[in-house]
């Protein structure tokens, strides 16, 4: 029996009469496969979002394809601070139903990526179900480029401040001799010096993806990357770790008994090693926990200020961005020469002309 419209989630292929039952199934697979799990999950939270607006705003539920009319009620409710609204306000009753439910933060105007994103996650769902999408319209476009540049603000950073290599060691002091400090010393290590790896890439490496084969000859350990947010499965290049990272790394398969399975695994309170993933968020927390341990303010930095660390002490000892990239694999040398760039101005000898 072929899957119907209404069993399927709206991020996978709507049924076709042209394929078989066995096509289908074998069509919502690739996408599947092919779709990385971080874009999946967001994919769920857009569609719990979307839906949740629709019933506060029109109460009904969505309608395949959407109307224009709907596509720019949604552009217009956030496209504004609410806060300055009226309460008998559609749109801020809306937001208020959202906020009640945990949808949604605040009345204040979201940030237009956050909106892009939805959006886009929209725009993907009337794709998979081969419909016209109603954010093609003119008038709807239009709104849509507006909306971008009335609530354009700078960028905010995803880590407060970059680790550099001084706060590394910082974090690096407080890995003492337990099995979660090596595992700790060992995953910060790799995280930074493989390039400022994201924490997704960090908990998606399985033991087979760390060759230790060189490792008593030259000191090298090779990393391989299933995929990454700008490199697809089968194109990531290999990476390599040496020095103090490469020991760190050995030293934690040592001490952990890792034979097979993911390469970070869990450490209970008994400081025995459990044979399971970690989740991205637990990247974060020990980032979290080690700057409180070195007496760092909580929210100094985040996981992520391991890649811009690592991007911005390149920078700062004068190593080619080009050199750098390879590593961080980001694919626009616009994106990565942000971080040189905060460190060129300060040496840029125009900003002394004052004395």
């Amino acid at each position: 029996m072929k899957p119907t419209t209404s069993t399927l989630p709206p991020h996978l292929p709507a049924p076709s009469p042209a394929l078989s039952a066995d096509d289908q199934e074998a069509l919502t697979d690739l996408y599947i496969r092919g779709t990385p799990a971080n874009t999946l999950r967001a994919y769920e939270r857009d569609l719990l979002y979307i839906t949740a607006w629709k019933t506060a705003r029109f109460g009904t539920a969505l309608d395949w394809p959407e109307s224009a009319a709907t596509a720019l009620a949604f552009i217009l409710d956030h496209a504004r601070d609410l806060n300055d609204a009226s309460k008998t306000d559609v749109a801020r009753e809306t937001a208020e139903a959202l906020i009640s439910q945990g949808l949604r933060k605040s009345l204040a105007c979201p940030a237009p990526s956050t909106l892009d994103r939805r959006i886009a996650s929209w725009l993907a769902f009337h794709r998979m179900k081969n419909l016209a999408s109603p954010f093609d319209s003119p008038q709807v476009k239009q709104a849509r480029a507006k909306a971008r540049r009335a609530a354009a603000r700078p960028p905010a950073p995803k880590s407060q401040h970059p680790i550099t290599r001084d706060i590394l060691e910082q974090l690096l002091a407080t890995c003492r001799g337990s099995r979660r400090d090596c595992r700790d010393r060992a995953m910060l290590m790799l995280g930074w010096a493989s390039g400022g790896r994201r924490r997704s890439e960090i908990t998606g490496l399985m033991r087979e993806d760390a060759s230790c084969k060189e490792f008593d000859k030259t000191g090298l350990v090779w990393l391989s990357l299933l995929g990454t947010k700008t490199t697809g499965k089968g194109e990531t290049p290999r990476l390599v770790l040496k020095g103090r990272a490469a020991q760190a790394l050995v030293h934690w398969i040592e001490v952990g008994q890792i034979k097979d399975g993911p390469l970070f695994q869990p450490i209970s309170k008994a400081d025995r090693v459990l044979a399971r993933r970690l989740s991205p968020d637990a990247i974060t927390q020990i980032v979290k926990h080690r700057l409180k341990l070195a007496g760092l303010p909580e929210g100094f930095a985040s996981a992520h200020g391991l890649r811009s660390g690592f991007l911005t002490q390149a920078a700062l000892d004068g190593a080619p961005i080009q050199a750098a990239m390879r590593l961080s694999l980001h694919r626009s040398v616009a994106q990565a020469q942000k971080y040189y760039d905060d460190v060129d101005i300060v040496e840029n000898p125009a900003a002394d002309l004052l004395g």
